[in-house]
């Protein structure tokens, strides 16, 4: 009886009847058609404009751009991380705490802080609320939040001096963050990904920000780094291909 439950119409057993449904919309069936006549290395700007003749998803893409560079990220001194503000911003806004005295707790809420304080916050943080984007925190207060390094360094949330997240100036590094300064950092496969923007941004904006990205990247490149720097710089929307950019 056990078994005979376990049975479709068919006789095959339910967990194997199951398939999953494999069929493409008509958007992506589009812009793979797109896409091919999109082949190829394309200028920054010619990158951007094919971009935007994707057919666009039913909410708000963000655009992201992505390189790959000629590191080797278990050198010490070849790892990049940073952070930066777009100059046409990207779109959307974080949710930011900062550490830091007593003192200082409503001038860094005026800045844009929705949680600010020492011991109190990093308790509450212990308990288990992780309710935020970025965590701002002044030099003095990192004896309280050295702590919290097997909580937040994981999820990716620990400040640090490298990503402009400890500052002595907390408050202009909130309002930053709260308006959408973003970090980066390289992976395992020597790649750094950056959201450079939306798809409803004008072809102006986008390109702005994406010249103001790989000029950033050219800059931060490590002194020890031989060859090709910059092999491979893609862009591409949240549900559509990819462009390729031109590197050299």
């Amino acid at each position: 009886m056990a078994e005979q439950a376990t049975k479709t119409t068919s006789g095959y057993p339910a967990r194997l009847y199951r398939r999953r449904d494999t069929r493409r919309s008509k958007r992506h069936t589009t812009n793979v058609n797109t896409a091919a006549g999109h082949a190829g290395p394309h200028t920054p700007s010619e990158a951007v404009k094919a971009l935007k003749q994707y057919k666009a998803a039913k909410f708000d893409e963000s655009v992201e751009c992505c390189v790959h560079l000629g590191i080797d990220p278990r050198q010490a001194d070849q790892q990049l991380r940073g952070a930066l503000a777009m100059p046409k911003g990207i779109g959307k806004t974080a949710r930011v705490i900062c550490f830091c005295g007593q003192d200082k707790v409503d001038d860094m809420k005026a800045a844009g802080a929705i949680e600010a304080g020492g011991e109190e916050l990093a308790k509450k943080i212990t308990d288990g609320w992780f309710d935020f984007d970025v965590a701002i925190a002044s030099p003095d207060m990192m004896k309280v939040v050295g702590g919290l390094g097997r909580v937040l360094g994981p999820k990716g949330l620990m400040p640090s001096p490298k990503a402009g997240t400890v500052t002595p100036n907390a408050a202009s590094a909130v309002k930053e963050f709260a308006a959408g300064k973003t970090e980066y950092r390289n992976d395992d496969g020597g790649n750094i990904h950056c959201v450079i923007g939306k798809m409803n941004f004008e072809e102006a904006d986008l390109l702005a920000n994406l010249n103001f990205f790989l000029e950033t990247i050219e800059k931060i490149r490590p002194a020890s780094v031989k060859g090709i720097y910059m092999k491979r710089c893609v862009i591409s929307g949240t549900m559509t291909p990819s462009v390729e950019i031109v590197t050299s």
